[in-house]
This record gives structure tokens, sequence and C-alpha cells, in this order.
């Protein structure tokens, strides 16, 4: 079993992370089990971010690294919260406060001008010097909606309604969004390029 540091303290990914690629002879870890704390995020995209935390992860424990880097990016706040999603109410990872937040900023907003979409970029790296880094985006397109729907998931699921779907991403089965979502997405695209690697 090959094992990849996780570039993340979010507990929620790591657990995505495990459970989507299974079967695919790699495990995670979290980087905190290597006392590795999150690197500032100065990057001014995702691909930026996630390169930083990788290469970070990668250097302090000496393993391979996963990185990802998303965030819910709002049509009618100009891709806002976007890079600062997970702190968009000043506090890092408050989900409570970034959703009333959110809230309050599409207050009165109709529903054909709250699109949204969620975006995820991964980047893994073989070491922290790795100038060939694998990177997969995945994009899950829906609007936001005007209050908190289910108790899956975390981030802004229970205020997002994709595409399709007549339940929030908080009140999808587990298996279902980790299939559909942005970061399903991603990994898919990452599987398919660590399963056929002359691409």
């Amino acid at each position: 079993m090959s094992r990849i540091v996780l570039a993340s303290s979010n507990p929620g990914k790591l657990t995505e992370f495990n459970q989507l690629l299974a079967d695919s002879g790699r495990s995670f870890v979290a980087q905190s089990a290597y006392a590795v704390e999150d690197v500032e995020e100065t990057g001014l995209s995702f691909v930026e971010n996630a390169l930083l935390k990788a290469r970070h992860a990668a250097r302090l424990s000496g393993l391979p690294a996963l990185a990802d880097d998303s965030g819910l990016c709002v049509d009618h706040l100009h891709g806002a919260p976007g890079l600062y999603s997970a702190r968009y109410s000043g506090g890092h990872g408050d989900s409570a406060a970034n959703n009333a937040k959110l809230l309050r900023e599409l207050d009165g907003v109709p529903t054909e001008r709250r699109g949204a979409f969620f975006i995820c970029v991964l980047v893994l790296l073989q070491h922290a010097d790795d100038p060939a880094p694998l990177i997969a985006e995945g994009r899950w397109h829906g609007r936001v909606l005007t209050e908190q729907r289910g108790t899956q998931g975390f981030g802004y699921d229970p205020l997002f309604l994709p595409d399709g779907e007549t339940v929030s991403a908080a009140e999808l089965p587990p298996g279902l969004k980790n299939r559909i979502s942005h970061r399903g997405r991603a990994l898919a695209q990452l599987r398919h390029r660590l399963e056929t690697p002359h691409l």
C-alpha cells in the first residue's frame, strides 16, 4: 500500500479521499501525523495554492504529497468567496460563519442570479522538488439556496443545490456526492492520469 500525505488539516477531505481511492492501492494520511502545519496560502489561483501546500507537506514529511485547493465561486459575487472560501468570514474553517455571511451577501438576490460552482484543483507531487506535478481539476455547477438544507458533507454543502438535483449537496448520499462532486471529478481525472502514466 502506497502512502501519500494529504496536505490538509480538514478531516472531511481526508475521509473523502480515502473513500474515493480506497481500491487504488494508495492510502492517505493527514499531514498532522507528521507534525506538518498548514502553510500560508499566498497564491493568486487555486493551482498556485495547491502547489504551495503539496510542496510544503512533501518537504516536511518526506513522502509523496497530494494537495487540493477548492472553493465556491458565486456568479453574483464575481467569483467570491473563491480562494477565500475557507476564511470568508474572517476565521479559517468556520463553516457556520461562512454560510451565514454568504446568505447575507445574497439576501434578496433572485434564484436565476444565484448561479455558482465548486472547483477543486488537485496537485500530486512525488517529492518536494518534483518538476512535473500531476494536476487535475473538477467543477460542480449549481446555485446557492436561500437557506441551509441537510447535515451531510461540510463547508458550503448545505447551501449548494447542484444542477440536475432536487436536494442540496448536504442531503445527497455520501457515495453519490463523492462521485459527482468537484472533488470526485478531479480525483477521477487524477486517477485516470495515474493509471495511464504516459499521458
